[in-house]
């Protein structure tokens, strides 16, 4: 009978399917994400929390970046073009760590250039430094000439996955391929 038992266990545990794996880093546990309330790129009131329902993909990043930002933000777009009929499952956030030259017009062409739907945020130095503290983001100024805007940021560069529940739940290093964003994105949006 403890035979026929163990059979029948192990039986159910081969057939049932494991939960789907996030390629990300794994928030453990989970946690809130920081509220963002600023003006968006459109001059539009924003609201990370009005963004409930859907997976908000967020990078930190600047418009004058030469390599990675840009990279990213076409990864970025790859994976909203793959998400095809679901795209709106996903919602881009490109949270500016340069709001000294990141007006909300630059912003808006700069993101135009990758996807129109990508949402960018910027503010004043203090409330920047505030929203790259709440994430952990590490920003640090690297001047190239003489002109006080000639510089350079070296910044964190993640991408933050969050889930519909306003949850951080995933974070996703440079250099990740579009369908890795596509499969995070999923696996959050199926929950």
């Amino acid at each position: 009978m403890k035979r026929a038992w163990l059979a029948a266990l192990l039986l159910c545990g081969a057939t049932a399917q494991a939960a789907p794996v996030l390629k990300s880093g794994v928030f453990s546990p989970a946690r809130a994400a920081p509220e963002i309330a600023l003006k968006a790129a459109d001059g539009s009131d924003f609201r990370l929390s009005a963004l409930r329902g859907r997976v908000v993909v967020v990078e930190f990043g600047f418009t004058h970046c030469a390599a990675v930002c840009p990279a990213t933000l076409a990864a970025l777009a790859q994976a909203q073009q793959k998400l095809g009929p679901h795209a709106e499952r996903m919602q881009v956030l490109f949270i500016s760590v340069d709001p000294e030259r990141d007006t909300p017009a630059r912003l808006k062409t700069y993101l135009a250039q990758f996807d129109k739907r990508f949402i960018g945020i910027t503010g004043t130095l203090e409330q920047m430094a505030a929203i790259r503290k709440d994430y952990g983001i590490t920003a640090t100024r690297h001047p190239m000439g003489d002109s006080k805007l000639e510089y350079q940021v070296g910044h964190s560069s993640y991408l933050y996955f969050i889930d519909k529940k306003g949850m951080l739940r995933a974070l996703l290093p440079f250099g990740r391929p579009a369908d890795d964003i596509v499969h995070d994105v999923n696996v959050l949006a199926a929950e």
